[in-house]
């Protein structure tokens, strides 16, 4: 009987549609039920590699080595990860098994994690996409009931293939060159500059706001005047004791020093 494979892109997700389908038995790693077979990844199983001959890692980290740009990238297994790979290459294999369905996360990334598996394992069998917004039972039921077609999802995939290559390439050639240049004059080893995509823009922003905490001045924002409650009666005079005012301060942020001003009296 011809069967679906399901690849989802963590096993709780795959143990959540289960649940939601019914029918299914577990075999170790895998479910299986009448219809379908369901697996799952653990996040990403496969990284980007240049070719053998392009390898960055066999040129020294110098400009004259740069840009690195291999007219290809191949798909490598990440080693902790491979174990979990040869089951879904297998059951993907399977000759009962006539088409796929991607339940990776809806995004991106997700997109990214399947079509790197199909892509290593050459599949060339028909895929459909469920697409979950809520993980709750009835929404999985629905989504299998509106699974959507592979050709509306290939915009997607492309953008992911190509924020995954810029990655790649951004960080190798930012590494090295960064790395290279603040070497030039450096006598006293080596220091690794790290750059990335989101890495580098970023932390300019989280320095700024650091340095903003870190010298801004005690300022004086207002004050309040506190009135406590009467006092009782003195019994050694007429009247009451009048109450009491204090006024405080009001401070915004840190002092120049970089601690918190002492409490004012």
């Amino acid at each position: 009987m011809a069967k679906q494979l399901i690849i989802a892109e963590k096993p709780s997700v795959a143990a959540d549609i289960a649940r939601a389908l019914g029918g299914f038995k577990r075999h170790g790693e895998y479910f299986e039920s009448d219809e379908f077979v369901l697996s799952s990844a653990v996040g990403h199983l496969l990284e980007l590699r240049a070719p053998e001959e392009h390898d960055p890692r066999k040129g020294r980290w110098t400009f004259k080595h740069l840009p690195v740009i291999p007219p290809q990238f191949e798909l490598a297994p990440i080693e902790r990860t491979e174990p979990r790979l040869n089951v879904l290459l297998r059951l993907m294999k399977r000759k009962d098994v006539t088409g796929l369905v991607n339940a990776c996360d809806a995004g991106r990334e997700g997109e990214l994690i399947f079509r790197y598996i199909v892509q290593h394992a050459k599949a060339r069998k028909p895929i459909s996409r469920l697409w979950l917004q809520s993980m709750t039972q009835g929404a999985i039921r629905d989504g299998f009931e509106a699974l959507r077609a592979d050709r509306d999802m290939l915009s997607l995939a492309d953008a992911a293939k190509c924020r995954s290559e810029a990655d790649w390439l951004i960080g190798i050639n930012g590494t090295r060159a960064m790395t290279a240049f603040n070497n030039r004059v450096s006598e006293t080893g080596f220091f690794k500059t790290t750059v990335g995509r989101v890495q580098t823009p970023t932390l300019p922003f989280w320095w700024s706001a650091r340095r903003k905490s870190a010298t801004s001045s005690h300022a004086t924002i207002g004050k309040c005047t506190r009135v406590s409650a009467p006092r009782r009666a003195n019994t050694r005079g007429a009247g009451t004791i009048p109450p009491s005012r204090k006024t405080t301060t009001l401070s915004a942020g840190p002092s120049a020093s970089g601690r918190n001003p002492p409490p004012r009296p």
